[in-house]
């Protein structure tokens, strides 16, 4: 998984939203909704609940 990709997984564990997520970070909401697409396909989950679950396991979504 990229940098970029790690990043928006913990903002998703983090509870925040795809619009949120773009103001954050200054990308497009289309962008994070690419990036996404591709954290789920690595993780081989099928939606958001499931990838929160994975990131908190990682370590990831603590908030800061």
């Amino acid at each position: 998984m990229t940098d970029r990709e790690r990043e928006i997984l913990a903002l998703i564990a983090q509870g925040h939203n795809n619009a949120g997520i773009a103001a954050r970070l200054n990308l497009a909401v289309k962008t994070v909704r690419n990036h996404i697409s591709n954290i789920f396909n690595k993780l081989q989950v099928a939606d958001r609940a499931q990838a929160i679950i994975r990131a908190r396991e990682a370590g990831l979504g603590a908030k800061t």
